[in-house]
């Protein structure tokens, strides 16, 4: 007979249907090997000037709470985009503003459109919250169709997510197609437009989110400090959205979520504009680098605007992340899919690209 006190109690049907998130694993260390981790589109430089002096101080305050408010952070942020702070939310991360929203305004049931394949924190923070995701297949060439998408908006929809530039497939949509697709959706449903990667877009249109936001209610920009500023360890993200939503967003937010050490690092990063931008032009001209390479030997690589390239390579994916890790690199693949290389040291996207030519040519990859 069994014991009833070894049953646990269940959780909510949606949690089975939760995916794992599966994180770009750093490279296997190698004797006598230099290797590299291009999985998880970290900035490869040091924290900027001044960071590391500011996060020191806030160490030293560690047995105190941190602001709950995010008043420095959220005074900074105000004076650098030209936005009321009451419009701004700060989370642990983009990731975590996004389930702060989704718990907002998502009721069981209710419908989140976004992309795919596209960040693949989506489907976790929808189903964690109960509600229900449309996937808008990308086109051929990885880019969103938004046509698709707002043909895909129902009744049920609640939030509709456009994750420029996307991840992983690197496309970015232009202004003029974020704005004709924005006066497609109904005025009751969120546009949730995912900058992570803004600061990598060279596009002759680029998007103006925070003007998109300013003229429409139902729009609000997520960004983040983790990958142009290179703050990754520190898990700071943002919200700039109508006043409304972004108290919504704030009532749900874990109190004191973003901690003393990561909302001084963020500060700090913001007044090293001039040192940010340089290194943002340094991973730029690497990136526009490795594509011509690539292109050179034959891939067929989606336009690339985010600090990193997709190599559509189908079910050949995960043999070409094994042949990668042989070489000494780590890169981040999608099983059926693709995979996605981060743009890191000049020294690291070298190796890249001795991997991609070994294996256009059909030889072993050189260790």
């Amino acid at each position: 007979m069994s014991n009833p006190h070894d049953t646990a109690p269940s959780p909510r049907a949606t949690i089975a249907a939760i995916p794992a998130y599966v994180a770009g694993k750093p490279p296997t260390p190698r004797p006598g090997q230099q290797v590299f981790k291009l999985s998880s589109n970290e900035n490869p430089y040091p924290p900027l000037p001044g960071v590391v002096e500011a996060a020191e101080a806030a160490v030293a305050r560690m047995n105190r709470y941190p602001d709950m408010g995010n008043t420095a952070l959220y005074a900074a942020l105000s004076d650098k985009l030209g936005v009321a702070p009451e419009k701004l939310a700060a989370g642990t991360g983009s990731v975590a503003v996004l389930y702060h929203l989704l718990q907002a305004f998502c009721e069981p049931g209710d419908e989140v459109v976004y992309a795919w394949r596209s960040f693949e924190a989506y489907p976790i923070a929808v189903s964690a919250n109960g509600a229900t995701s449309v996937r808008v297949p990308v086109t051929a060439t990885g880019r969103h169709d938004l046509a698709a998408m707002a043909a895909a908006v129902t009744d049920r929809t609640r939030v509709v997510v456009v994750c420029t530039p996307n991840n992983p497939t690197g496309t970015a949509v232009s202004d003029a197609e974020l704005r004709d697709f924005v006066a497609q959706v109904p005025p009751q449903v969120l546009v949730v437009v995912d900058e992570a990667y803004r600061e990598f877009v060279r596009d002759e249109d680029p998007v103006d989110a925070l003007a998109l936001a300013a003229e429409h209610a139902n729009v609000a920009v997520m960004r983040t400090f983790a990958k142009a500023y290179g703050l990754a360890g520190f898990r700071v993200g943002y919200l700039v959205a109508h006043p409304d939503v972004a108290a919504a967003v704030r009532a749900c937010a874990l109190p004191f979520g973003v901690s003393s050490v990561a909302q001084a690092a963020a500060v700090a990063s913001l007044e090293a504009e001039e040192a940010l931008l340089e290194r943002v032009d340094a991973l730029v001209a690497e990136r526009t680098r490795v594509v011509d390479a690539l292109a050179r030997q034959g891939f067929e690589v989606p336009e690339a605007q985010g600090n990193f390239v997709w190599l559509p390579l189908g079910d050949r994916s995960l043999e070409f992340a094994a042949a990668a890790e042989q070489a000494g690199i780590s890169v981040r693949p999608f099983a059926g899919d693709g995979v996605r290389v981060s743009i890191g040291e000049p020294e690291g996207n070298d190796v890249l690209l001795e991997v991609t030519a070994a294996w256009r040519s059909g030889v072993p990859v050189p260790e």
